[in-house]
């Protein structure tokens, strides 16, 4: 095929939507450590939809993450960007871990996802989702309702391992003790972390990190997101709505979510021109965060896109001086 037969390079919005997860990590380390998560949520929602909506697309949050722990927040609904094209959907996590920046803990990130309007899962009142998530070596074995240790046996010969060398990430909450327990009785290796499961399914594809696969129940918006990111990295992620009591149960019967279905990248987010985005805001696997030196504030950041399955790692240089002159924003 002749290039003039190919398609032209297009516009690449994960590399302006990386200016909006660095403001708002650079916002919220701020408060890092200092024990008020709200405030540190707050500050990277200011800095972040200051940012976006000088971006030019008419853009729509299908899913934010304050309507769960009615935090400040991008709402659900919102509209964002300066109303040129494209229409897009957005997914956004001003701060994953709170808490984790609150307690000066590790791993925290700001991310945003965008794909084409109308291509984003809705989770509507549905909060919670039992997840699994993998690199490319493993996308075509995982089995969401399969045992724990047939997914652990299929993950490791798909990545040429044994049980006993994988790593599992997965959120440490009292609804996991006896996934902990399955995990340990197979032999392999868990990574308990406090907040944070976008990152750790991005964890469980990206190179270098240590980790094999995500298992657990966390959030649904998260899981937008990181579907987003899974598709430039080549995973797989497999999730089921999961209902915390009767109410819920209840509720999605109401509102027409089925409880049984398996939900793939391609449910959570249908075009293969997707974006993401996340920043670091403290030291985790996936990315740095941000540090101070000389004047200057550091970030690391992963940009993602899934048309063409490009991720870069962006390392910047903010020189804090020239921001305080020109930006409403405390950094």
């Amino acid at each position: 095929m002749g290039i003039e037969q190919k398609q032209k390079p297009t516009r690449n919005l994960a590399l302006e939507l990386v200016r909006v997860t660095e403001a708002g990590a650079l916002a919220a380390a701020r408060h890092f450590g200092r024990g008020t998560k709200t405030n540190a949520d707050q500050a990277a929602v200011d800095a972040m939809r200051l940012l976006i909506n000088e971006i030019d697309i008419d853009g729509k949050i299908v899913t934010g993450e304050g309507q769960k722990d009615q935090a400040p927040m991008l709402y659900s609904g919102e509209i964002v960007g300066n109303g040129s094209p494209p229409e897009l959907d957005i997914a956004v996590d001003p701060v994953e871990g709170t808490t984790l920046v609150a307690k000066g803990m590790p791993n925290a990130i700001a991310t945003i996802a965008a794909a084409p309007r109308g291509t984003m899962y809705d989770p509507g009142p549905m909060f919670y989702m039992s997840k699994i998530a993998v690199g490319h070596e493993a996308k075509d074995v995982i089995d969401i309702n399969a045992p724990v240790w047939d997914n652990l046996q299929k993950i490791a010969r798909a990545k040429g391992m044994a049980v006993g060398d994988l790593t599992v990430v997965v959120l440490d909450r009292p609804r996991h003790d006896a996934l902990i327990q399955d995990v340990r009785d197979c032999g392999a290796r868990i990574r308990l972390i406090p907040a944070g499961d976008v990152a750790g399914a991005l964890m469980a594809a990206w190179p270098g990190t240590g980790i094999d696969v995500l298992l657990g129940i966390g959030g649904t918006p998260e899981a937008v997101i990181a579907a987003c990111g899974l598709r430039a990295m080549q995973g797989a992620f497999q999730g089921k709505l999961w209902p915390r009591d009767e109410a819920d149960r209840q509720l999605a019967k109401e509102t027409g979510y089925d409880l049984e279905r398996v939900l793939t990248l391609d449910d959570l987010v249908s075009s293969e021109d997707t974006f993401f985005v996340a920043t670091g805001i403290s030291e985790g696997p996936l990315l740095n965060g941000v540090t101070y030196s000389e004047g200057y504030a550091h970030t690391h950041s992963l940009v993602a896109r899934g048309l063409t399955g490009t991720v870069r790692e962006i390392t910047a240089y903010h020189h804090m001086d020239k921001l305080a002159e020109i930006s409403p924003i405390p950094y």
